[in-house]
C-alpha cells in the first residue's frame, strides 16, 4: 500500500512522473515544458497567527510592519491582472494571504473574479486558503460572491497544542465550526491541510484521520517544507509521506488513487469503505516539480514563480502606468517562459538557494 518515497536519511530523490497530461490552453510553456493553469494570489501579508512554521512571533512581533494599504493591490488592478492570466491559460484561481479573510470586503473581490470566463466560455475555478477563524460568519457572503471552495489550515485537533502552533487564543472549536459552515453552504467539498512535523504534531495524524474520516471533507498531510527563512527548518522534524501512510494504514484500510487532474499536488488515498479520501503533499522527500503549473501574485504585484523563489517580477507598475492588456500579457509570458524553478527537486541534490521569499507574504 505505502508508495514509494524517499526516508528522513535519503533525500536525493527524482521528482515523481507526472500521471495526467495537460488540456486545453494557449500553449504557453516554461522552459521545463509546465503549462500554466494556476494563479495564486495573495491579497494580504497580515494574518493574526503566528504559525511557527509560516510567521514566527521572534520575526512577526505585534510591531511588525505590515504593507501599507497604498502599496497592496486593488481589487480592480487584481481583476485585471487575473482576467490578463486567464487568457493565456489559466483556469484556477486561489486566494491566500496571510489570512485572506483579514482584507477587509474580500467578497467583492470574488463577485468581481467570478466573472472571469475562460476562451473556451467556462468560469474560472475561484478557491480561498484560510486558517477558518473568520470563517463562520463570513461563508455564505463568500459562497454568494461566487467562490467555489476553501481549504483550511489547521494542525491539530488537541486544542493546548493548537494554541501552542498557532501561536494564538483561538480555540479549535472556531476553526471546525468554520469548516462545517463552508460545507453547509456549498463550499465544498473543504480541504483540511495539516503541516506535520515530528515531535511536534505527529502524534495528531490518526486523531486527524478518525476525526474528519466520513465528513465529507478531504484531510491532506503536508510534510514540513523549509519556506521562508525564518521558521528553523530542519530536516531531522521532516514526517515523509511513506511515514504518513504508515501510521494511516495500520488503522485503517486505505489505498491510492489516481489524481484528479495535471498538476494535483497531493498523492490521493480513499478509506476501502467509501468514507472519504486523504492526501499526502511531499515536497520534500517526493518532489513534484515537473507537475507545477502555478504562478503567484503577491500583494503589491510582484510575481513569484515558485512557492520557494528568492525573486519577484513586478506587474504593478504596468498596471498603474498606461500599458495595455496586450503589453502587460507579453511581459508575463516572457516572465513563463523564462520559468527553470525546481527547488524542492535541488533541495535534494543541496544546491537549491538559500534566500526565500516568505509564505506569509506570498501564500501556500
Amino acid at each position: 500500500m505505502n508508495k514509494p518515497s524517499a526516508s528522513p536519511e535519503s533525500l536525493n530523490v527524482s521528482a515523481r512522473t507526472p500521471t495526467v497530461k495537460p488540456v486545453g490552453g494557449t500553449g504557453l510553456l516554461d522552459q521545463l515544458h509546465r503549462p500554466l493553469r494556476d494563479l495564486r494570489i495573495s491579497v494580504t501579508d497580515r494574518c493574526n497567527f503566528r504559525c511557527t512554521y509560516c510567521m514566527p512571533r521572534e520575526v512577526f512581533s505585534s510591531d511588525h510592519a505590515f504593507l501599507p494599504q497604498p502599496e497592496l493591490l486593488s481589487f480592480e488592478e487584481i481583476t485585471r491582472m487575473a482576467s490578463i492570466a486567464v487568457t493565456m491559460g489559466v483556469q484556477k484561481i486561489r486566494l491566500t494571504g496571510g489570512e485572506p479573510l483579514l482584507r477587509k470586503h474580500v467578497e467583492n473581490l470574488i463577485e468581481q473574479l467570478a466573472q472571469l470566463r475562460t476562451p473556451q466560455g467556462q468560469p474560472v475555478e475561484l478557491a480561498m486558503t484560510t486558517n477558518a477563524t473568520l470563517l463562520a460568519q463570513k461563508a455564505q457572503a463568500l459562497k454568494t460572491a461566487g467562490l467555489h471552495r476553501v481549504t483550511v489550515s489547521l494542525d491539530a485537533l488537541d486544542s493546548s497544542r493548537f494554541s501552542q502552533l498557532s501561536d494564538s487564543n483561538v480555540a479549535v472549536e472556531r476553526v471546525l465550526a468554520g469548516i462545517e459552515k463552508a460545507a453547509e453552504v456549498g463550499l465544498a467539498p473543504v480541504k483540511v491541510n495539516m503541516v506535520v512535523r515530528k515531535g511536534i504534531n505527529d502524534d495528531q495524524i490518526v486523531p486527524m484521520a478518525r476525526y474528519f474520516k466520513g465528513r465529507g471533507h478531504a484531510l491532506r498531510f503536508i510534510e514540513y517544507m523549509d519556506v521562508g527563512n525564518s521558521n528553523g527548518w530542519n530536516l531531522d522534524e521532516v514526517v515523509t509521506g511513506a511515514e504518513i501512510i504508515q501510521k494511516l494504514s495500520a488503522e485503517f484500510d486505505i489505498e491510492p488513487a489516481a489524481a484528479n487532474y495535471y498538476g494535483e499536488v497531493a498523492d490521493r488515498y480513499r478509506y476501502t469503505d467509501g468514507s472519504g479520501e486523504i492526501g499526502i503533499i511531499t515536497s520534500v522527500s517526493n518532489p513534484f516539480c515537473g507537475d507545477c503549473t502555478r504562478m503567484r501574485l503577491s500583494p503589491e504585484g510582484q510575481f513569484f514563480l515558485c512557492l520557494f523563489a528568492s525573486r519577484g517580477y513586478d506587474v504593478r507598475s504596468l498596471l498603474r502606468s498606461e500599458a495595455t492588456d496586450n503589453e502587460i500579457a507579453a511581459h508575463v509570458m516572457e516572465i513563463w517562459r523564462g520559468r527553470g524553478d525546481r527547488y524542492s527537486e535541488l533541495r535534494g541534490l543541496g544546491t537549491a538557494p538559500k534566500d526565500k521569499i516568505e509564505m506569509s507574504y506570498i501564500g501556500g
